[in-house]
């Protein structure tokens, strides 16, 4: 059957009335991420050809919503692929030279999963995952010559780098991190995405797909506004199942998806309990969790007058074209001839100087997030066009 299209469109009521269904749906998908610029925003996608367009019964955009909301998938393995590309230029090595400079300074470990995890931000991954309900999840991340594998195990929550044989170690229960704290999936990033949905979006189904092995409906959810950098998400929901397998945003300035990731292979058999098994290597280096909360907190900035942090946020804009407004209370950014060397060039490569009402300042941009500092120090945030954050920025 020839992919279909439904004008069933999906209300901000009808939105508002599933969400404590999709809170329930989120609890039990594998654990894998997407960090770093864009962390607030996108998650992962399958980097998979589409291989025909299964016949299946035609369901609205509502009735796909639903089914996404009681989905209670709580144990599957297979492989993902993640490519993402937000128009950063090459790092150079810039990268890794900053993670392993920051270890040997003291600020942490390489198995630690809130660093490791950043190299997905660029470029193309293939990650290994697997789960069996809600305390039983692996990640191993493959590289040349060596992986990194994150695995949750009841209580326990290990990061293990096979390249500098360093162990990461926190617990599951601490402050309730493990919720926050555990990277997004295409479930996770779908739920993410129709939190956002209202009236300045439109939702749509629109046809079908195969993705590893799997019949699925694709949802499209698309900004009816302009001044956002978003084109659309595009989202393959398993017929079956209702778990997202395949989950892609593309820019509104067109060309590649920002993110592309998703399943290549998918099962939903119960995987083997040695699966999530986990013992430091001998002569391994052991950071526990509570060493490096300790050394956050030690550079945590003091609190402004009033008692709020300084750097607190508001929002200014509405739907897709909310911008995070940040005062900082210092002053603007370096320019990277003050910085100087790899990092410096890096800084002068992704900003543009930009003047208004307000001043001067630095856009500094993706093809997904930009970020405008002005030189009195004022930060504005957003999936928006670098003429937004002017706009922002003048009228603020």
């Amino acid at each position: 059957m020839a992919p279909y299209e439904s004008d069933d469109s999906t209300t901000p009521d009808e939105i508002d009335d599933l969400r404590s269904g999709r809170r329930k749906a989120a609890r039990y998908v594998v654990p894998v991420a997407v960090v770093g610029v864009a962390a607030a925003t996108i998650g992962l996608v399958p980097a998979i050809a589409d291989s025909g367009d299964p016949d299946l019964p035609e369901i609205s955009a509502q009735q796909l919503i639903e089914k996404i909301a009681e989905s209670d998938v709580q144990q599957l393995s297979g492989t993902v692929k993640i490519s993402t590309d937000l128009g950063l230029p090459d790092l150079g090595g810039l990268e890794s030279s900053l993670a392993s400079g920051a270890v040997e300074s003291g600020d942490g470990s390489s198995a630690d999963p809130s660093a490791k995890l950043t190299e997905l931000v660029t470029g193309t991954h293939t990650l290994r995952v697997a789960t069996d309900g809600p305390d039983r999840q692996k990640l191993s991340l493959l590289e040349n010559a060596a992986e990194y594998s994150l695995i949750h195990n009841g209580k326990d929550v290990w990061g293990y780098d096979s390249a500098s044989n360093e162990v990461f170690h926190g617990t599951a229960e601490e402050s309730g991190k493990q919720e926050k704290e555990v990277p997004a999936t295409p479930k996770d990033l779908t739920e993410e995405a129709l939190k956002s949905v209202d009236d300045t979006t439109s939702v749509t189904v629109d046809g079908t797909a195969q993705v590893a092995d799997r019949d699925a409906y694709r949802l499209v959810i698309k900004p009816k506004q302009s001044g956002t950098t978003v084109g659309q998400i595009t989202v393959a929901v398993d017929a079956k199942t209702g778990m997202p397998l395949k989950f892609t945003l593309t820019p509104a300035s067109g060309g590649a998806a920002v993110v592309d990731a998703g399943f290549t292979q998918v099962s939903f058999a119960k995987p083997a309990a040695s699966t999530f098994d986990f013992t430091p290597p001998k002569g391994a280096k052991v950071t526990e969790e509570g060493e490096v909360a300790k050394e956050e907190h030690s550079r945590m900035p003091d609190k402004a007058p009033g008692g709020a942090p300084e750097g607190e946020p508001r929002v200014i804009g509405e739907g897709w074209n909310a911008i995070a407004v940040m005062e900082t209370g210092g002053e603007g950014i370096p320019s990277g001839s003050e910085v100087g060397g790899d990092l410096g060039g890096f800084m002068d490569s992704l900003g543009d100087k930009v003047k208004g009402k307000f001043g001067e300042g630095t856009v500094f941009k993706t093809r997904l997030v930009n970020a405008l500092i002005t030189d009195d120090g004022t930060v504005y945030v957003g999936a928006v066009t670098k003429d937004a954050l002017v706009k922002a920025a003048d009228a603020g």
